[in-house]
């Protein structure tokens, strides 16, 4: 069984920094994983802030590159998301989420999320 869980969110003000922490314990490897954090607002469809594939192959959405980095810890087993320079649109509850495949079956674990909210 797999779990994945976040920490880290918050309230903080525009301008500030958090640092999401996702740890992913079962049969999970994350340096073999596609990691990825996702989010969602209220009213708003769940999109993808930022994913890494390969130590050298990350992705970002176009709001916030520049302002947020996508980390793992293979030793660890987990996978961060450094958001700098927030904002109050980047308000919504944060995903952790994992991709697998082993053999030719595909594997996919979502975290319970953590909120994340930006004051202006």
């Amino acid at each position: 069984q797999v779990q994945l869980v976040e920490s880290g969110g918050g309230l903080v003000q525009a301008g500030g920094s958090l640092r999401l922490s996702c740890l992913a314990s079962g049969s999970i490897f994350v340096g073999r994983a596609i990691m990825g954090w996702y989010r969602q607002a209220p009213g708003k469809q769940l999109e993808l802030v930022a994913s890494v594939i390969s130590d050298s192959e990350t992705n970002y959405a176009d709001s916030v590159k520049g302002r947020f980095t996508i980390s793992r810890d293979n030793a660890e087993n987990t996978v961060a998301l450094q958001m700098n320079n927030l904002k109050p649109e980047d308000s919504a509850v944060y995903y952790c989420n994992a991709q697998w495949t082993i053999e030719r079956s595909h594997f996919n674990s979502w975290g319970r999320g953590t909120q994340v909210t930006v004051s202006s």
